[in-house]
């Protein structure tokens, strides 16, 4: 017995999308856990290091008071003082003065006052880096102090490697996650636009067989007399107009249509008079402008099915009562501003980064696609801009249209 498959709707992937995030936290925990263990790894070389410097020290004043105590002087000298190869050491005396050092990078070819600047430079860092270890210089015979040194270290080479390691390390995992992040979006957003453009080219196929059926049935009720003096003909035709110009928007959808300087007034004026018979008769509908003659490079179908989209959300926001006010404006560097105003109920401001994503939809039965098309029309087919320009939860809502000038 086959199994029932499930189809997911357009909720399971706006649920699942805080996956994301999700992934987002488990890589910073792995970043921090990364960091604390290396921490505890350089806190350790760090005091294996401290404790050489110490031993080198202790080899110094060992030698320098001749004490015999611990064997061979010869060989503490020779097993410590010449066995550290890694972590830079500078020997001061009481006054300040550079005894010695080792392991401190120098050219053979610089001057001996080039190398005397050095190595004060790296002096100061030492000294900005760790307490310095205290060399007590006695009378072998006497025990009577007289003077003493001081031992400054950093960390070796391999200590700043592994402390600098991680932060390396994230930042490449960071720039992979950052190049895989744009490729899968790229992907998602191609795998949308196939969707889209599929879908749309089957539906304009589905449409042409009853439009063509419908321009049959058209002509013969044309020539019925009784229907053509009721009056019913002419809205038939621009029904039929009406159902051609959505199969050419259709068709349009993924392929570059060809844009035209067309008058913007004139077309918006086409979409509300077709509009107003066909809404409610509570819902008044206004257009305003300053001039009639303002023009803009754009593909007429396509451009009036923005404008019918957001005049048809208009009235489902306003409950089919209310004023929906068009203002076309020219504005500065040859931009066209389209602002689309409502009495509706508004968008919650915590909305309004998500009324353009594709599957958000405030409507029962809604797919959540027109203003996701309406967005990809004006700025990928028009090179425009559209936003919510204002909105306040009970008052209204603003879309703005941004067009550039013909």
């Amino acid at each position: 017995m086959s199994k029932k498959a499930i189809i997911p709707s357009a909720d399971f992937y706006r649920n699942n999308s805080n996956l994301k995030w999700v992934v987002l936290a488990l890589s910073v925990l792995i970043s921090i856990g990364s960091i604390y263990y290396t921490d505890i790894l350089v806190a350790q070389l760090k005091q294996r290091e401290r404790q050489q410097v110490q031993l080198y020290a202790r080899a110094i004043e060992y030698t320098a008071n001749g004490d015999d105590t611990f064997g061979d002087v010869n060989f503490i000298a020779q097993e410590i003082l010449f066995e550290n190869i890694s972590i830079p050491i500078i020997l001061v005396g009481d006054s300040g003065r550079v005894l010695a050092s080792r392991n401190v990078i120098m050219d053979t070819t610089w001057t001996d006052q080039r190398s005397e600047e050095h190595l004060k430079a790296e002096l100061k860092l030492m000294q900005e880096t760790y307490d310095p270890i205290k060399v007590t210089l006695r009378d072998p015979h006497t025990g009577e102090v007289f003077g003493t040194q001081f031992v400054y270290y950093k960390n070796s080479l391999l200590l700043r490697q592994l402390i600098a390691y991680p932060y390396i390390q994230l930042s490449v995992i960071a720039i992979f996650g950052f190049i895989a992040y744009l490729a899968f979006n790229y992907s998602r957003a191609a795998e949308q636009n196939r969707v889209w453009v599929g879908l749309a080219k089957e539906t304009a196929h589905q449409l042409g067989t009853p439009l063509s059926s419908l321009i049959g049935w058209m002509e013969v009720i044309r020539d019925d007399p009784d229907m053509k003096e009721k009056g019913m003909v002419e809205e038939l035709e621009k029904d039929i107009q009406k159902l051609r110009i959505v199969t050419e928007r259709f068709s349009s959808i993924g392929s570059v249509p060809a844009l035209k300087k067309e008058n913007v007034v004139s077309l918006i004026n086409n979409v509300v008079n077709y509009l107003r018979p066909r809404v409610s008769s509570k819902v008044r509908m206004e257009v305003f402008t300053l001039s009639e003659n303002i023009s803009a490079n754009v593909h007429a179908p396509l451009f009036e099915w923005v404008i019918e989209n957001l005049s048809k959300n208009a009235v489902d926001a306003m409950g089919n009562t209310g004023t929906i006010a068009i203002k076309i404006l020219r504005g500065n560097e040859g931009k066209i501003f389209i602002d689309i105003s409502d009495t509706g109920k508004g968008i919650p401001r915590s909305k309004i980064d998500h009324v353009f994503r594709p599957g958000y939809t405030t409507k029962k039965r809604g797919w959540g696609l027109g203003l996701t098309l309406a967005k990809r029309i004006i700025e990928t087919y028009h090179n425009g801009k559209i936003f919510v320009k204002s909105s306040e939860e009970n008052l209204g809502t603003t879309f703005r249209i941004v067009l550039n000038a013909a």
